[in-house]
């Protein structure tokens, strides 16, 4: 197996692999071209193309900040607000019609939990500094919102119509129509009809 193989199937892999330097180095570079462009200019759409089979489709405002990118997949229709940030060394998926506030991030690295395990060492046979990395892929349903400053750790699957309330670090599954928060995020209650803001009347 290839280093970025076994990235993908959650095997330690030599992440300091020249292939996925190369590709981390262009991800950064592109992150960086659209970052500096207006959020109306026609070279963002161009840029998302490499990450993005869908990319006029989306709307992310921008900086945003991707490993690779080319791990992640977003559904038609979908949001980012500010500092959109995701380590996609494990597969993103993104469901349709998602929101996300500003400061997200999808954190699917995960380290060693001892501390030997996971320093940085020399490999004598490759020649350079390295260390040992894994990672675990993060889904998101379709129709959810992520608030602002929420993270999402790797292994976490979040389900259809959810809310992810502001600050919350989601560290488990959280199941379709729920309403959770918290760190880490628990399920507080079920979303339900009673929520429209149509029976909210201070709001019209």
């Amino acid at each position: 197996m290839t280093e970025r193989e076994k990235m993908l199937a959650g095997k330690i892999y030599d992440p300091m692999d020249k292939e996925l330097i190369s590709l981390r180095n262009k991800s950064r570079k592109l992150c960086a071209d659209f970052n500096v462009l207006e959020e109306s200019d026609p070279r963002r759409i161009e840029i998302l193309k490499y990450y993005f089979k869908n990319a006029d489709k989306i709307l992310l405002a921008g900086p945003i900040f991707f490993d690779y990118g080319i791990h992640i997949t977003i559904g038609d229709n979908s949001y980012a607000n500010f500092n959109f940030t995701v380590l996609d060394c494990a597969s993103v998926t993104i469901g349709k019609n998602v929101f996300f506030g500003p400061n997200v991030s999808l954190l699917p690295p995960m380290h060693p939990l001892l501390a030997e395990e996971r320093q940085l060492y020399f490999d004598k046979e490759k020649g350079y500094i390295t260390d040992k990395e894994y990672a675990k892929p993060i889904t998101i349903g379709d129709d959810t919102w992520i608030c602002g400053n929420v993270t999402v750790v790797g292994g976490v699957n979040i389900g259809k119509r959810c809310v992810i309330g502001a600050g919350s670090v989601v560290t488990r599954d959280i199941p379709d129509d729920s309403l959770a928060f918290g760190n880490p995020a628990r399920v507080i209650r079920k979303i339900t009809k009673e929520d429209s803001i149509y029976l909210k009347k201070e709001l019209f």
